[in-house]
Parts: structure tokens; sequence; C-alpha cells
């Protein structure tokens, strides 16, 4: 009898490739094409700022996109550092993609995304929406830092908004 798994083996060999992380971001999506480059941009920003000299991988879980957005995550050119002076840095980045059978469902990619973080040993891991159209290199950092340096278990974003908004 053949053992069934959620992690196929392309994804299996990729995550073998890159070795070892100090810390992963991962990036659920579903054809999100439009977005998840800036999301991307963001988040090797946010590496290049805070993170200078950590390995870390962004993970895209993709729920079987035709709008190419795997192609995107891949393709996205990688910013430039305005502060580098030419030099590059020790870090070792990564970017993989993997696409789940079945329908998109985010519960398959969060668990993709975490085996992926304790199969890498990630000190640290972050789940970000593609979706989310305004927020920063910072947020970013205040997502990853305290459970990277600070040793926390947990931390979830804090969202302002009006006492009204999202009642039932």
């Amino acid at each position: 009898m053949v053992e069934e798994t959620f992690l196929d083996d392309n994804f299996l060999r990729q995550l073998m490739s890159v070795g070892e992380v100090d810390l992963l971001v991962g990036i659920p999506s579903h054809n999100n094409a439009k977005t998840i480059g800036q999301t991307v941009t963001t988040i090797e920003e946010s590496f290049q700022q805070n993170f200078v000299r950590d390995r870390v991988v962004i993970v895209n879980v993709d729920g079987g996109s035709r709008d190419g957005t795997s192609d995107v995550v891949l393709n996205t050119p990688s910013p430039k550092s305005s502060n580098s002076r030419g030099l590059s840095s020790l870090r070792t980045l990564h970017r993989i993609t993997t696409r789940y059978a079945n329908q998109p469902s985010r519960g398959t990619a969060f668990r993709a995304i975490l085996a992926a973080a304790d199969l890498l040993r990630a000190k640290a891991c972050a789940v970000i929406s593609p979706e989310i159209s305004n927020f920063s290199a910072a947020w970013v950092k205040s997502l990853l830092q305290p459970a990277y340096r600070e040793n926390f278990d947990f931390v979830a974003p804090l969202y302002s908004r009006h006492k009204n908004d999202g009642l039932l």
C-alpha cells in the first residue's frame, strides 16, 4: 500500500535544496498574480533591512491558480538595497513554490507552510496573505522579530478599526 502525503516529491526536493533556514514566510495563494509580486517584494525588503545575515525562504503554496501566480512569485525581481553600496550580503534567500491538489483550501496551504517550516527547522515562521495591499517591510519585521529574536511562541497582528466595524 502506498502512503499518501500532502507534500509532493517536487516540493520536498525544493525544501531539501534550501536546507536549514532561520526565517520562513509562507504565502498561501489562489489566483493572486496581480498582487503577489508586491507581496514578495515587500517581504524581501524586510529581509534586506532587518534580517541581513539570516537564512530566509519564501514559500508559496498555491491552490491551483490559473493566472500564473506561481510564476510571478519565482520571477519577481529582487528589490535593490539602498544601503548595500554594491556589496552583497551574506544572507541566503530562496523562493520556492508548490501547488496542492483538490479544492483551494487555506487549511491545506497552512498545513504545507507549517510542515515546510518544521522540515527546514525555521526558527520563526510568518504567514502573509497576498490580498493585503497596504503592509510594509516594518510589518513583516513586527511579525517575525518577536518569535525569532525574543523567543515568543506566537505573534498575531493587531488591526485598528472603528468600534462598529466587523460587528455581527
